[in-house]
């Protein structure tokens, strides 16, 4: 079975990061955390192993590295 990248919501994000809501987004419009995906009209997340590599070294991650043909763009 293939290793499927899972989609987490806002507060698994905030938990596992230990950032607040607007840390998040300030860093995704710095472009240093990773942006959502769009996963309905009205709902976006964020791929798993984007946050896993963002928690494993926060100082050195950038957006414009993560690998963007899995799936549609930053909402």
């Amino acid at each position: 079975m293939p290793n499927l990248d899972r989609i987490i919501r806002l507060q698994t994000v905030l938990t596992r990061t230990g950032l607040s809501r607007s840390t998040i987004y300030r860093k995704i419009a710095e472009g240093t955390f990773p942006p959502q995906v769009r996963i309905s009209v009205h709902g976006a997340g964020w791929r798993e192993s984007a946050i896993n590599r963002w928690i494993a070294d926060p100082p050195s991650y950038r957006a414009d590295n993560d690998n963007r043909e899995l799936g549609p763009g930053p909402v």
